[in-house]
């Protein structure tokens, strides 16, 4: 199932991410998701795993125009030359020579002026076809339309927190109306507890429910609803099992209703970071050189 970007690039719709995959466990993980059917694998400069990432995709043996390479700019590489540099840190890393996807991390609102450097850079490399499609992560509102104003390209995607308790509606509605696809990290309870009595997403009653019709887990549950509404999603796991069970999920189809429900327990309490804390003093680290 694939999802076509606004510039006519195809990218998988389900994709594999390594947000905190320990570099010694990275290789075999992508590896199992990779043999299991993935073809979209999302990693950052930040994660410190794109050269593990590389690895496994050279273990597995899988044609490099065969893979969708999504990963992102750290704020510390912001700037327009530094972007450019941060492309050839990630290239060297990964070990190819071109990005399918290349995206900003965060938008850095205190030093929006690197931001818009950094995207001007993004846009260059696109130019040059060293990467086929360039995009956002974490972006809002008010820095989707500055990013507007200043650069000429509109993103492809804007990959931020989304999931059953949290789902940035107005963002979602801003990205479509621009084109730009929205690709949902987390999606299906990644870095921490959704709900604010610290319960875990797989024991809620609604999705138990729906996926009990289905005979599908809750987890199945999520990504089917990010898929039928148009979304890429970035489930991640270590485990073979679960990163199995994630990609079995075009099987079935969610009904009106059961899409209605799940849409019916947005709490719009955020679990990651808050993007306009992104600061270089708080979150600047220095990326290695390949």
């Amino acid at each position: 199932m694939n999802i076509t970007l606004n510039n006519g690039i195809q990218m998988p719709a389900l994709g594999f991410g390594v947000f905190q995959s320990a570099p010694e466990e990275t290789v075999d993980a992508v590896s199992a998701a990779l043999e299991t059917g993935y073809r979209l694998i999302d990693t950052a400069a930040a994660y410190g795993n794109e050269r593990e990432v590389g690895e496994a995709i050279r273990r597995v043996g899988i044609a490099r125009d065969d893979v969708f390479i999504e990963t992102k700019v750290w704020i510390s590489d912001y700037g327009y030359d530094e972007t450019l540099h941060a492309f050839e840190k990630s290239t060297g890393k990964l070990g190819v020579d071109r990005i399918d996807l290349l995206i900003l991390h965060q938008a850095l609102p205190t030093g929006f002026d690197l931001t818009v450097g950094a995207y001007k850079a993004l846009e260059a490399l696109l130019a040059d076809g060293r990467v086929r499609a360039i995009g956002v992560s974490n972006f809002m509102l008010d820095h989707l339309a500055r990013l507007s104003e200043e650069t000429s390209i509109v993103p492809a995607v804007n990959q931020i927190e989304v999931h059953p308790y949290f789902q940035q509606r107005a963002v979602q509605q801003a990205d479509a109306a621009a084109g730009t696809v929205t690709q949902a990290w987390s999606p299906i309870g990644g870095i921490t507890a959704y709900r604010p009595n610290g319960a875990s997403a797989f024991d809620d009653k609604t999705l138990k429910a729906i996926g009990a019709a289905h005979g599908k887990s809750p987890a199945q549950v999520m990504l089917r609803w990010h898929l039928q509404q148009g979304r890429s999603a970035l489930p991640k796991s270590v485990r073979p099992a679960r990163i199995q069970e994630n990609f079995d999920v075009f099987d079935f189809e969610l009904s009106a209703d059961e899409l209605a429900s799940i849409d019916a327990l947005d709490t719009e309490v955020r679990r990651g970071p808050e993007p306009e804390a992104v600061t270089l003093e708080t979150f600047g680290r220095e990326i290695p050189e390949a």
